[in-house]
C-alpha cells in the first residue's frame, strides 16, 4: 500500500477533531474525504501532508513512517483552493518554481526544467499560456496552473484541499475530468478533500465519509450508494437523488 493511516488522533485544545481514524490507500488510487463542514476532512489532510501532527497514531508512506517528517521532506504536491500562485511570475516560471528551487545536486538542467514545464502545461491544456501573468487567466486556468505546478515536483502524492470551490459550476464539472485526467496519465495517487457529493462520486476509486472527526464509511462509491453502513451515511447521501438513480452505471 502507498500510505497507511492507524489511530490518527488530533485535539484543537480539549476539542478532539480527530478520533483514531484508520486508513490505507493503494499505489496511483484516488480518494475523496467527503464530508460537512467540521467533520475533520481539511485536519487530516493537513496532517497527510505534513502541515500538522497528530497528537496520537502513526502515518506510514511506502512503508516508511512519516508521522514526524516535515511537509518538506514528505515530497507531497498540494493544491489549495486559494490556488497560491506567484502573481509576480508568468505561468511557466510558477510551475517551474518548485524545480528551480531545489538543492543543486538534485536540480534538474534548465533544459530539462523548460520541457518538463511544457509538457505539464500542454497535458492540462493551457500551452499557449505559458507567457501570461495570474491576473491575466480566469479562475479555472489559474487552478489547471496550480495542478501543473504541484506535478512537476514529481511528488509521491498528490493532495487536493477543495480545489474547486470558488469555480462556477460548469467549470468545476470540466476541471474534474481534466484532474481526473492527468492524475491517471501521471500515475501518482490523489487525495481529494471536498464537501461536494456528486465531485467526490464522479472521480474518486474510494470514498471516506466523515463526521465528527470519524470516518463513517471507507468504500468504492457503488457500494456506499447501495448500501449506506451507518445512519449518518444514509441521511448525508438523501440529496444525491441523481447519483442514486444512476447509481448502477458509476
Amino acid at each position: 500500500m502507498a500510505l497507511n493511516i492507524q489511530d490518527v488522533t488530533k485535539f484543537y485544545g480539549s476539542n478532539k477533531v480527530l478520533d483514531q481514524v484508520n486508513l490505507t490507500m493503494q499505489k496511483g488510487e484516488f480518494i475523496a474525504l467527503l464530508g460537512p463542514s467540521g467533520s475533520g476532512k481539511t485536519t487530516l489532510l493537513r496532517i497527510i501532508a505534513g502541515l500538522q501532527f497528530a497528537d496520537g497514531g502513526l502515518l506510514s508512506f511506502d512503508g516508511e513512517d512519516i508521522t514526524g517528517t516535515e511537509a518538506r521532506l514528505r515530497r507531497f504536491g498540494m493544491v489549495f483552493q486559494s490556488y497560491a500562485l506567484f502573481e509576480h511570475m508568468t505561468v511557466a516560471e510558477n510551475v517551474a518554481f518548485g524545480l528551480k528551487m531545489r538543492p543543486r545536486a538534485t536540480r534538474p538542467a534548465r533544459a530539462e526544467i523548460g520541457s518538463r514545464v511544457q509538457a505539464l502545461l500542454e497535458m492540462g491544456e493551457i500551452g499557449q499560456l505559458a507567457d501570461r501573468y495570474p491576473s491575466q487567466l480566469s479562475g479555472g486556468q489559474r487552478q489547471r496552473v496550480a495542478l501543473a505546478r504541484a506535478l512537476a515536483i514529481e511528488p509521491r502524492l498528490l493532495l487536493l484541499d477543495e480545489p474547486f470551490s470558488a469555480l462556477d459550476t460548469k467549470v468545476r464539472k470540466g476541471l474534474r475530468g481534466a484532474l481526473r485526467d492527468l492524475q491517471k496519465r501521471v500515475g501518482i495517487g490523489a487525495i481529494l478533500v471536498t464537501h461536494d457529493q456528486e465531485e467526490a462520486f464522479e472521480i474518486a476509486d474510494r470514498i471516506a465519509i466523515m463526521a465528527d472527526g470519524r470516518i463513517e464509511q471507507f468504500d468504492k462509491p457503488e457500494n456506499i450508494l447501495k448500501a449506506p453502513a451507518t445512519p449518518f451515511v444514509a441521511e448525508f447521501l438523501e440529496g444525491l437523488g441523481a447519483w442514486q438513480n444512476a447509481g448502477a452505471g458509476i
